[in-house]
């Protein structure tokens, strides 16, 4: 029996073994752009505590042998080759290690890394504006504004807001540093009224008056062949935003919600599909939409989709009143704090754009409960392969680890899983494998899909503006 002090020395070596590897880590990426993650999950930024977290998930859940003393060491040696900015999953690097019969560290990371290191991959960084800057816009800026340094791809310049008096921007700042659901946000925040502009851990932003969106001049801030972000909700359609392209200084326009007229591209699932070079206009679809079509995705390729029901219970939103008032749709206007809200979904039809094969197969519906954030889809299929609990879980599980959605699938085994645990999650899809259901014809299944419907969205939306600017990374996932 393992007494008590061995069993602590043992934890302190390894958090030892953890501290260092944080410490590559952040050298890597601010010295070289070369971004290490850990089966999906990001290392920058996170305590040991965390760290020690994902270890567990990866040998737990992945079912992959990684060691943080062997993984410190691959980081060490990563470290020590020039490679150009990329993404690199250390924990996969790490379990094929282990699992290889190499035993030179250095010629096994140059053989698997060989594509990166041998490419001339060259990217100037992107500039930004974000037109709106509500739930979706603060998030986005946090996360750009994190993802700077060396290899940066995306630079945030600009806000543009309907006013920019001091009280305004003083009030903007506040809300973009204060957050009731995803917490301070812990950043050197310096708010300049008279520029009117905010620094932010060393980066310069404009705020901008945004009155008339196709006669701003956006060179005037130093913006030039910019991506812009409308997350205003003001403007849906191709016409409207094509006032954006009128403006001096855009050359693309990114919309965060279901665009009518343009691409609805779901990252991971379509975007392949786009011709970027003539596309100046996209969606992004609905934070729904995000969810639900990688899992449909994974699920109509492997057993094919006779017909199915999705019912979203989403929390409530600012299109919700807080106590009864007026609305223009049914059911929105009464009090989103203390009712469960029977509401409509375009999310069914929406998921058809971007999975075509699923056209006039899929109903829908809504149900907005009273919690600020994180919604569940729940996905009722008929399938057209006969299968079981095991099968699809396995199927799904397959899915998060490897392949091209392994950016968008997060799989849970967690039988206590709830809401709140789902809050910073990375992907747009947490399979809830515990809750899965097959009935005895082995043709109808019920799957559980939650999603951070603000943050989890955040991240596709970044994903496809890195895609749309030309500025993705090299990978190994």
């Amino acid at each position: 029996m393992k007494s008590y002090d061995s069993t602590l020395k043992n934890w302190l070596n390894k958090e030892k073994d953890g501290v260092s590897l944080l410490k590559t880590v952040a050298n890597l990426m601010y010295d070289k752009g070369v971004e290490l993650v850990l089966f999906r999950n990001h290392l920058l930024e996170i305590g040991i505590s965390e760290l020690m977290s994902l270890f567990s998930y990866a040998n737990k859940v992945v079912n992959r042998k990684v060691d943080i003393k062997i993984t410190n060491e691959i980081a060490k040696e990563i470290s020590s080759i020039d490679l150009p900015p990329s993404k690199i999953d250390i924990g996969l690097l790490t379990a094929q290690f282990s699992e290889s019969s190499e035993t030179n560290l250095r010629l096994f990371l140059e053989n698997k890394l060989s594509k990166i290191m041998s490419s001339n991959l060259e990217f100037s960084p992107k500039d930004v504006v974000l037109f709106g800057f509500g739930r979706i816009g603060r998030l986005v800026a946090r996360e750009l504004i994190k993802q700077a340094g060396k290899g940066q791809q995306l630079r945030l310049k600009g806000i543009v807001v309907r006013n920019i008096s001091n009280e305004q921007m003083i009030k903007r700042c506040d809300l973009f540093r204060n957050d009731s659901v995803h917490g301070a946000y812990k950043a050197d925040i310096d708010l300049n009224l008279k520029e009117k502009c905010l620094t932010v851990n060393g980066q310069r932003i404009y705020f901008i008056e945004g009155k008339n969106p196709s006669e701003i001049n956006y060179n005037e801030y130093g913006i030039n062949d910019a991506l812009l972000i409308d997350n205003s909700g003001a403007f849906t359609d191709k016409d409207s935003l094509s006032n954006h392209l009128e403006s001096i200084g855009i050359s693309k326009v990114l919309l965060t919600a279901p665009g009518k007229g343009i691409p609805n591209i779901v990252y991971g699932i379509n975007s392949k599909q786009l011709d970027i070079e003539n596309s100046k206009i996209v969606s992004a679809a609905s934070c729904t939409t995000n969810c639900i079509a990688p899992v449909l995705h994974v699920i109509e390729s492997e057993y094919g989709i006779s017909s199915g029901h999705l019912e979203t219970v989403h929390s409530y939103t600012n299109d919700q009143n807080l106590i009864d008032n007026m609305h223009k749709k049914a059911r929105r206007g009464r009090s989103a704090a203390i009712n469960m809200v029977i509401t409509t979904t375009g999310a069914g039809k929406a998921v058809t754009k971007v999975i075509p094969s699923l056209e006039g197969k899929l109903t829908a519906n809504a149900v907005r409960v009273p919690t600020p954030n994180v919604s569940l889809a729940i996905l009722k299929l008929k399938l057209k392969k006969k299968t079981s609990v095991n099968d699809i879980n396995n199927t799904m599980k397959k899915a998060a680890l490897k392949g091209s959605l392994v950016n968008q699938i997060n799989y849970q085994v967690d039988p206590d899983l709830v809401s709140t645990d789902i809050i910073g999650n990375n992907c747009c899809a947490v399979f809830d494998s515990s809750a899965t259901i097959v009935d005895e014809s082995e043709s109808n299944t019920v799957l559980y899909t939650w999603y951070d419907n603000e943050f989890g969205y955040t991240k596709q939306v970044i994903r496809l503006a890195k895609f749309i600017s030309g500025v993705r990374r090299l990978t190994y996932y």
